[in-house]
């Protein structure tokens, strides 16, 4: 497509573990590529937290240009001044698990089985599966695979960046995605907030069609917003550079 077209500026983000292919480099072969285009190239390991986004995502983002001087804007934020949990979400209305926030429809949490809602009123703050009693923790995680897996039905904690936002965020026993002090998992809005998408957002046309599953897939594949703006504002540097 760069060879067809010829673009100007070329940007892409990816995991961090494109790097980790050897047996297929394709992220070198896609370097060498745009190289023996002409163009100079910029690859950034980013941790989301040194630029303002409040979650522990780790991404790949290159730069390339057909001018020299392309280069990824310097982190924004340093371990003292991250956005955390507590500046993103705790202004939000308290609800409780399966509720929907009458005034935004897409604060709604998933429903909790019983034995679910047991599990996160033995989770302490910042804590998991580890802090609860015997006979609430799942056969799988007492078996030695299991306990490799310290996060799952976690809590957040408000005074750090939340963990990475998947595509099944909102869902209790998939991450450290309980909220940090009510019994529940994060709602989607919550999610959504934690990926940086502005709190007028709208992921569906109408109040009537929201899911959270959808709503989940969309918040978990996404670019954080906030993350493409500085792609946005390095490629308006290396322009003005010219």
């Amino acid at each position: 497509l760069v060879g067809e077209v010829k673009p100007d500026i070329v940007t892409m983000e990816n995991v961090i573990q494109i790097l980790n292919f050897k047996e297929k480099p394709v992220l070198q072969d896609f370097i060498d590529s745009l190289s023996t285009l002409g163009y100079d190239v910029d690859v950034n390991q980013v941790f989301c937290p040194d630029y303002g986004i409040p979650q522990t995502r780790k991404r790949l983002v290159l730069l390339a240009s057909k001018k020299k001087g392309i280069k990824l804007i310097s982190p924004t934020h340093d371990k003292e001044h991250y956005i955390t949990v507590r500046d993103t979400i705790g202004g939000l209305r308290p609800i409780s698990a399966g509720e929907i926030d009458p005034s935004d429809p897409l604060h709604r949490t998933i429903a909790l089985t019983p034995i679910n809602l047991q599990r996160i009123k033995a989770t302490p703050y910042g804590g998991s599966w580890h802090d609860w009693p015997d006979e609430l923790i799942l056969e799988c995680h007492k078996k030695k695979g299991g306990k490799t897996y310290g996060s799952v039905y976690g809590r957040m904690e408000w005074d750090k960046p939340s963990p990475t936002m998947t595509t099944q965020c909102t869902g209790l026993g998939n991450g450290r995605f309980g909220h940090p002090d009510q019994d529940r998992a994060i709602s989607a809005r919550e999610a959504a907030l934690l990926q940086t998408f502005p709190i007028s957002y709208k992921f569906f046309p109408d109040e009537e069609s929201v899911s959270i599953t959808k709503a989940s897939r969309y918040i978990g594949n996404a670019v954080p917003p906030k993350l493409g703006e500085i792609i946005a504002q390095s490629v308006i540097n290396c322009i003005k550079n010219r």
